[in-house]
């Protein structure tokens, strides 16, 4: 198992605020456009999942497997050719400021490790950083 956690942000939002943008998928289409789209492509969304194609990985799917209220939300992989876990953890650090860190925990072969680490952490410090510039 490869595991794989952004660098901490600080974000000025409540932990509620930040909670709530992420625990519902619909509200990604508030960010579609922030979304480079010569990395992600055919992003679509629903309230517990969502699916993209990135290069040179192919579709990933996530959905929603548990929800802690203001403090973790928690997806697991769907149709994606890596199996893989995600976290998103919010701490509040005061009245309108929090603290995010993603982590990926992901089963990766010998052959494919050397091949995905790289995009795969880039793309999960690119999510922190997006996550951190967001209006709330």
């Amino acid at each position: 198992m490869a595991t794989f956690e952004s660098p901490v942000k600080v974000i000025n939002a409540s932990q509620e605020a930040i909670y709530n943008k992420f625990s519902n998928l619909n509200n990604l289409e508030g960010i579609k456009d922030k979304i480079p789209q010569d990395k992600v492509k055919d992003f679509q969304f629903d309230n517990d999942s969502c699916s993209f194609s990135v290069s040179p990985i192919g579709t990933l799917g996530i959905r929603v497997i548990e929800r802690e209220p203001y403090k973790t939300i928690k997806f697991e992989s769907e149709k994606s050719p890596i199996q893989f876990d995600l976290w998103i953890q919010i701490v509040k650090t005061g009245e309108n400021e929090s603290k995010i860190k993603l982590t990926i925990k992901a089963e990766l072969s010998a052959f494919v490790k050397p091949l995905v680490s790289k995009p795969l952490q880039d793309a999960l410090d690119k999510m922190a950083d997006t996550m951190a510039m967001l209006p709330y």
